[in-house]
């Protein structure tokens, strides 16, 4: 057995060459993945079954072993990581276990060192991992629907109240500006509230890899961000500020995407920033492309957490930071938006400048029409 872990150990690279190439050819959705990405946890598990092999002579005894541990976290992030890749399914992966496994075996045999008991704890191990990320691919795919349909869910909650909060405080004694101007804020939110809608049902369809649908066309930002600025100072007590230098800027974006991911950020800065201070809503114009930024002063995000608070699923667990997880699942909408308009996000927080999300959005990055964003969220 000592000598057969040696064998997997010292062919370990061409082993996954192998599989990397049969990979290839049978399953279609692997050859968007850069090698590394497609191998993910592989090589981990590989090692992890040389290891076994190497100390068990009896399969039975392996899952008394702490060593077993490590083969079903590896695979459980594989699992979890294809969740994240376009167009992979669940038949896909359970195949990346059989090529793996043919592989392994045919290797053994070459080198003369397969027997009947190396088999079964191959068979054994494999199939634990198989299952291992089998089950969390299927997990992965539905925390995905649930956190897209509860974010829709959320942002569609808002103009919802903005509509109702409009038609309940309308005076027919009031004067007819007054009476027009709520009207209007009314509409715009049912309006906002239907647009949002289609995103909700679109959301319960999500494949593996998959975010929400973006519907790109050529539009003044300046309008779109003025929008939602005018109905923030509405509805606020906080002091909004919106600065930008331009009249006009256009380009190909989706205007109802942008306006919720600046919602998101407005909510969050008037919900943990410091009560009734300013928020600061800047648009910044520069040859290819605009930055956005919110700035708002109050108690900073943790140092730790301010990478990974972007991430659709955290490796692993749930995150125990509460602090993080109070920002919301908007921000998730955040850095898919930025990403799908071949854009970046970034965070700026410290207890003497307060915090600072910046949004940078090519101009032309896309063409008109609609585009289905992806999920590749986890944190390299």
């Amino acid at each position: 057995m000592k000598f057969a872990s040696e064998i997997l150990k010292r062919n370990s690279s061409q082993i996954m060459e192998n599989w990397e190439s049969l990979v290839k050819e049978e399953i279609p959705a692997s050859n968007i993945s850069s090698d590394l990405a497609l191998r993910n946890q592989l090589p981990n598990v590989l090692e992890d079954i040389a290891d076994i092999i190497d100390r068990y002579d009896e399969f039975s005894e392996i899952e008394k072993n702490k060593k077993y541990e490590a083969i079903i976290k590896n695979s459980f992030d594989h699992g979890r990581h294809r969740a994240t890749t376009s167009h992979y399914t669940l038949q896909q992966i359970l195949r990346e276990y059989v090529i793996f496994h043919k592989v392994l075996t045919e290797t053994l045999i070459k080198n003369k060192v397969y027997t009947k008991r190396i088999g079964n704890t191959l068979k054994y191990t494999l199939e634990t991992a198989m299952l291992t990320s089998a089950t969390s691919f299927s997990d992965s795919l539905q925390e995905m629907r649930e956190k897209l349909v509860g974010t829709l869910a959320h942002d569609i909650r808002n103009p919802i109240s903005a509509a109702y909060f409009a038609l309940d405080v309308i005076n027919f004694n009031d004067d007819k500006e007054r009476i027009e101007s709520l009207r209007a804020m009314g509409l715009r939110s049912l309006k906002k509230s239907l647009d949002l809608l289609e995103g909700l049902l679109d959301a319960i369809s999500v494949k593996a890899g998959e975010g929400i649908t973006l519907n790109f066309a050529e539009i003044d930002i300046v309008r779109e961000i003025r929008w939602v600025f005018k109905e923030a100072s509405e509805i606020y007590n906080n002091q909004i500020i919106f600065e930008c230098n331009e009249e006009e800027i256009i380009g190909i974006f989706d205007g109802t995407a942008i306006r919720r991911v600046i919602e998101n950020l407005v909510a969050n800065a008037v919900k943990y920033g410091s009560r009734n201070s300013e928020i600061k809503m800047i648009l910044e114009n520069f040859e290819e492309e605009v930055v956005i930024k919110i700035h708002n002063f109050g108690k900073p995000i943790d140092k730790s957490s301010q990478s990974e608070i972007f991430d659709f699923l955290n490796r692993g667990t749930r995150s125990e930071n509460t602090d993080m997880e109070g920002w919301g699942m908007g921000l998730t909408l955040v850095k898919s938006v930025a990403l799908a308009h071949g854009g970046m996000v970034s965070l700026e927080s410290n207890k003497e400048d307060g915090t600072t999300f910046s949004i940078s959005l090519k101009k032309n990055f896309n063409q008109p029409g609609k585009v289905r964003t992806e999920l590749n969220y986890f944190t390299d």
